[in-house]
Order: structure tokens, then C-alpha cells, then sequence
């Protein structure tokens, strides 16, 4: 959900990740500890010392930064580094790996890729049970065609380890620019041995929405692929969905097949072509137990239209929502593997000099209240997609959707 307001966006997103702990005035207040980090000049500076919270000794931080200042060997010590540290390290404290702070030149790589535009490898990766993995794989990507899959355990960069990086961390290292190598050490689902995987860099452009109109037992059936909920998605829908009604289709089939997410807005506005103007879509549960819903609206143009869904293990956050809404609206029928598991609700805040912070607020919840994260959505039919059948051109998994289509029908 992008917020009216210049200051901050709400999103779902499976890849990179922040908190600050507070801005006023131009300075960061670390608490009210009685010290601030002015940014005109950059210095830090002591006050308020009387109003430092009892429970808690900043003294530890505050000593800590003026011992750096004063004893270390290679100083003088890169001021403002050092403010991107210590703010990294308060987000990193929260043991959540979608809450993330990000420098100007992250927060800019952050911005392509909610554009979908940006250099690097072509896939999205998560963290998950404490392991660094490839969530999708962008369709034509260098990490496609380079043989990655979904649930690919990434165990090195460059021959560095990745078991203790973070999203940021691995998403610093793993891009790079255009026609560089980075060589990837992987681990995929049900594999014994690692393998090295070099992949060359390249300019990744994700379109949003693709169309494809075929025509099945005299029935025409239309395959919407989503690649990922972005600000253009709802009018490239938009003219797909005027597109395949007036070539009269039968069936449709929405394909959020590794699609990592986007924006909130986005997912509801997808959903909203099949869910009823009102009804709810998501909604969000706070930490103070608060739900607010997210309803439909507009004229659901393809409700009445025969679709199936097809989620994999790819298929993550506004992917999971729009699956679950049509699914407990009993809209759709889901057909795939169990999607990634990406539930939650990060708060985009504009900082100072173009830094960001992107913080976990709220988790999501399907119309009938079951929570997305972690335990993903469940399809309805399950169908694997093995790699002999990628490696042949086979799709099982559309073939079934296709067969449920015109069963419907």
C-alpha cells in the first residue's frame, strides 16, 4: 500500500531490508540517551543527558564511539560510515530480516528494483529457516539461463561464505555491473554435492504484465503472467484484461509463479478485477492486535470467468495475497506448489540525504484470517515442476491448470 504522504510507502517484498531510532531537526536521537548525531556538519553531539531512559546504559555506545574516535589505529574515522554502522546495527538487532536500513546508494538499488529495472543477476532471494536461497529466478534472466531455481540454497559469493550475510549483504555482493561475473556456490532441493554457478551480470528489465491467448478444444483460454506488482502493473492489467474480453475468452489462468511481490496497492488492484467492490482482500494485523482491511473495488470485470491460480515456491508476498483472496472467496482454484511463505508488512521512510528505512509494522492475513507468513499458501492442487521437465520445455503444472479451466467451464 503506497501512502498518500511524501514520507512514506508501504510494501511487500521478499528480497533486501531497517529501523532508525528517530530524526528530528536535522539530527538522529539515538532514544533520548542525551547525545544526537547532527548531519550540518557531521559530528556528534551531547545533550539532554537528563532525560536518558533509566533501563537502558547508552553510556556503552556513546563510550564506544569515542573510544573509535580517539584510539583507532586508521583514523580519523569515516564519521558518516560510522552513523551508517551504528543505525545498521540498532535494525539488525531486531532479528528481522525484512527490516532493513539503506545508505543513499542502497535505497537507490531499492528504487530500480520496485521499477523493475536495475543491473545484476535476474533473481530474487530470502532468507529462510536462517538460510540464504533463491526465491525466484526472473523469467530470461542471466540466473535463469545460468540453470537456478527456486529454493537453491546459496552457500558462497565469490568464493566468500553466505551463511551469516544478510539480504543487504548478499544483494550488495551478488550485483554488480553490467558483463561482470559473480560465481554463485549452490545447493538445490534434493542435491548431495554444491556446485559452483558463474553467472554474467546484465540489465534486468521486468515487465510487469504478459498476455498469451490460446485457443484449447474450441475454447479460448488467456494466460496472465505477473512478473511482479509494481506501480505500472495496474494499467499494463488494465489493457490485458480489456484485451482478452474482447477476443471473448473461456478460462483464464494467473500466473504468479516466482513473482517476489511489490506493492500493496498493486496486489489489491489485481485482485479487484475478480473480487467484489467492498469485500475485503487483506488485512493487516498490528502488534497491538489492531486489524485494519483492505478491500476491493471497482467493477470485477473477470468475475464469472472460469480461473485457476498457479503459486509456486516463488510466488511471495502480493503473489501470496491476491492467491489468498481469490481462493478464500472461493474465486479461484490453486494449482502449484506451496508459495515462499511472506506475510508481513514493511513501512518504506524517506531519511535525510536519500537513505531509507524499510520496517516490519504489521503481518498480513487472508480474508478468512489465515496468516501468510511463514507457512505460505497451500494450493489446492499440488504439481511439481521438476527440473527433467524444465529441462525438456515441460510445463505440468500449466498443462493441469489448462485441464481445470475448461473443466470448469
Amino acid at each position: 500500500m503506497e501512502n498518500q504522504s511524501n514520507d512514506k510507502k508501504y510494501l511487500l517484498i521478499s528480497g533486501l531490508i531497517v529501523v532508525v531510532v528517530g530524526s528530528f531537526l536535522g539530527g538522529y536521537f539515538f532514544s533520548r540517551a542525551g547525545y544526537a548525531i547532527e548531519t550540518a556538519p557531521l559530528r556528534f553531539t551531547h545533550l539532554n543527558r537528563d532525560q536518558a531512559p533509566q533501563d537502558v546504559n547508552w553510556q556503552i555506545l556513546w563510550d564506544t564511539l569515542q573510544a573509535i574516535d580517539k584510539k583507532f589505529v586508521d583514523g580519523p574515522v569515516d564519521q558518516q560510515e560510522l552513523l551508517y554502522g551504528a543505525v545498521s546495527g540498532a535494525v539488525a538487532s531486531l532479528g528481522d530480516p525484512y527490516s532493513v536500513f539503506m545508505t543513499p546508494q542502497k535505497s537507490q538499488q531499492f528504487q530500480e528494483d520496485l521499477r523493475g529495472e536495475f543491473s545484476g543477476i535476474g533473481a530474487e532471494i530470502g532468507i529462510r529457516q536462517e538460510r540464504l536461497m533463491i526465491v525466484s529466478p526472473l523469467d530470461g534472466s542471466p540466473a535463469e539461463k545460468a540453470g537456478l531455481r527456486p529454493l537453491d540454497v546459496i552457500l558462497a559469493v565469490d568464493g566468500e561464505s553466505a551463511i551469516n550475510f544478510s539480504l543487504d549483504e548478499a544483494v550488495g555482493k551478488i550485483r554488480g555491473e553490467k558483463g561482470s561475473t559473480v560465481v554463485l556456490t549452490v545447493l538445490s532441493d534434493g542435491a548431495e554435492e554444491a556446485k559452483d554457478v558463474a553467472i554474467v551480470r546484465d540489465t534486468i528489465v521486468v515487465k510487469s504484465v504478459e498476455l498469451d491467448i490460446s485457443e484449447k478444444d474450441g475454447n479460448k483460454i488467456a494466460v496472465i503472467k505477473l512478473r511482479r506488482f509494481g506501480e505500472d502493473t495496474k494499467k499494463d492489467l488494465d489493457k490485458a484484461v480489456t484485451d482478452l474480453l474482447k477476443e471473448n475468452v473461456k478460462g483464464i489462468i494467473l500466473d504468479v509463479r516466482n513473482n517476489p511481490g511489490g506493492f500493496i496497492t498493486s496486489a489489491i488492484d489485481v485482485a479487484s478485477n475478480w473480487v467484489k467492490d467492498g469485500e475485503v482482500v487483506v488485512s493487516e494485523q498490528f502488534g497491538d492486535g489492531r486489524k485494519d482491511g483492505h478491500r476491493a473495488s471497482g467493477v470485477p470485470r473477470l468475475s464469472g470467468i472460469p480461473t485457476v491460480v498457479l503459486i509456486n515456491e516463488g510466488s511471495a508476498s502480493a503473489s501470496e495475497i491476491v492467491a489468498g483472496a481469490l481462493r478464500d472467496h472461493e474465486l479461484a482454484t490453486l494449482i502449484g506448489k506451496k508459495s515462499f511463505g511472506k506475510g508481513s508488512v514493511q513501512e518504506l521512510i524517506d531519511l535525510p540525504e536519500g537513505a531509507d528505512l524499510k520496517i516490519t509494522i504489521a503481518k498480513w492475513l487472508t480474508p478468512d484470517g489465515f496468516n501468510i507468513n511463514v507457512e505460505g499458501i497451500e494450493p489446492d492442487i499440488e504439481v511439481d515442476l521438476t527440473s527433467e521437465n524444465i529441462d525438456n520445455f515441460e510445463d505440468p503444472q500449466l498443462d493441469r491448470a489448462v485441464e481445470e479451466v475448461l473443466k470448469k467451464m
